[in-house]
C-alpha cells in the first residue's frame, strides 16, 4: 500500500472507529447522570447536596461526554477529509472549525470534572471561599441553557453548524451514504443558523433553547451512521 493510500486508509479508519465510540458512549450516557434530577427547577441547596452525594457518578458522566465529543470530532475531521479533492479550501476550513469546536467543548466539560465538584464541596463545607463557590455554582449550572457554562456547549454546536454548511455540498457524492450524510448535515447546519437568529431576535424563548437546539442536533446521529458506512467502503477501496 503506497503512502498516500495508507494515509487515506488511516483517516477513514479513524472516522470508522470514532463513529463506533460515539455510539457506545451515547448508550453509556443514558446510564450516567450529568446533573441533579430536575436540576433546572431544583433548589440550589438541594443541587449542592446531590453533587456531593453523587460526585463519582457525576464525574464519570462528564468523562464519558469528553470521550463522546472527541470521537464525534474525529468523525467530522474524517468527513472533512472526504472533500479534500473536490474543494481543498473548504476541507481545510472545515478541519479548522472542528478543532475550534473541540476547544469550545473541552472547557465546560473539564470544568464539570474539576471545578464543579470542588465548588460543591467547598460550598457545603462552609470553608473559606464558600460564598464564592456558591455564586460560581449558580453561574456554572449545567442544566440551564443560558448559563455561562452551557454557552460554551452551544458555541461548540454552532461551530458544528458552520462545519456542516462548509462540507454539505462537496460531500454530496456518488454513494448513498455520502448523500444521506450531506443532506443531514445541510439540514442541521442551515437550521442551526436560522434558530440562532430566531433566538437573538426573540422568536425562541430562553426557556425553549434546549428543546429547539438539541432536537436539531439529533441529526448528527444520522451523519455518524451514514459516514460509518462511507468510511468502511472507502477503506475497502484502498485495500483493494
Amino acid at each position: 500500500m503506497n503512502k498516500p493510500g495508507y494515509l487515506d486508509y488511516q483517516v477513514n479508519r479513524l472516522g470508522l472507529w470514532s463513529a463506533a465510540v460515539v455510539i457506545v458512549t451515547s448508550v453509556v450516557a443514558m446510564l450516567l447522570p450529568l446533573d441533579a434530577p430536575e436540576a433546572y427547577n431544583a433548589e440550589h441547596a438541594d443541587r449542592i447536596a446531590w453533587l456531593n452525594a453523587n460526585r463519582g457518578a457525576f464525574i464519570a458522566g462528564w468523562v464519558n461526554q469528553i470521550v463522546a465529543m472527541l470521537s464525534l470530532s474525529g468523525v467530522l475531521f474524517a468527513t472533512a477529509w472526504q472533500i479534500r479533492e473536490k474543494n481543498p479550501l473548504r476541507a481545510l476550513l472545515a478541519a479548522m472549525v472542528v478543532l475550534m469546536s473541540v476547544m469550545a467543548f473541552i472547557i465546560p466539560k473539564f470544568m464539570a470534572i474539576w471545578t464543579i465538584p470542588l465548588l460543591a464541596e467547598t460550598a457545603a463545607s462552609g470553608a473559606m471561599g464558600a460564598q464564592m463557590a456558591d455564586s460560581l455554582l449558580l453561574l456554572l449550572n449545567v442544566s440551564i441553557p443560558f448559563s455561562l457554562y452551557t454557552s460554551f456547549d452551544y458555541l461548540g454546536f454552532w461551530l458544528y453548524g458552520v462545519f456542516a454548511v462548509l462540507v454539505m455540498m462537496p460531500l454530496y457524492g456518488d454513494s448513498i451514504s455520502s448523500r444521506v450524510a450531506a443532506v443531514a448535515l445541510g439540514i442541521f447546519g442551515v437550521l442551526y443558523q436560522v434558530m440562532l437568529v430566531a433566538l437573538l431576535v426573540g422568536v425562541i424563548a430562553a426557556t425553549e433553547i434546549t428543546t429547539y437546539f438539541m432536537s436539531v442536533a439529533m441529526l448528527l446521529l444520522v451523519v455518524i451512521i451514514a459516514m460509518a458506512f462511507h468510511f468502511k467502503t472507502a477503506m475497502a477501496q484502498v485495500e483493494g
